[in-house]
């Protein structure tokens, strides 16, 4: 990891184990987002290649959906930000302790 004269990494080892740098970002106009790409913002202001206020503006994210991603890393893993499962896990964090059963059919 190398620093540029503003003292900040220019890289930094993403969420798959590769170096991850600005260029490697997911585009200012992504609308698709996938755990991937939410997982490499996070991990880049995590690591301090962007600033939290840096990302937002970047991507058009407020605070609020920024730390909720962050959140669901930490509790949940990268598997967290997957959208399909995003109301069981956000009913969880709510404090709603109801199990979070498999919905797939066993079939």
């Amino acid at each position: 990891m190398y620093s540029d004269s503003s003292g900040r990494p220019t890289s930094v080892i993403g969420p798959a184990g590769k170096p991850l740098s600005l260029d490697d970002l997911p585009p200012p106009s992504t609308k698709r987002w996938v755990i991937r790409r939410k997982a490499e913002v996070v991990t880049a202001v995590r690591a301090g290649l962007l600033t939290l206020e840096e990302a937002c503006e970047r991507y058009n994210l407020s605070v609020e959906e920024f730390l909720s991603w962050q959140s669901l890393i930490d509790k949940h893993g990268m598997r967290g930000l997957r959208t399909t499962r995003l109301q069981q896990y956000r009913r969880h964090l709510v404090g709603h302790p109801e199990k979070m059963s498999d919905t797939r059919s066993t079939s």
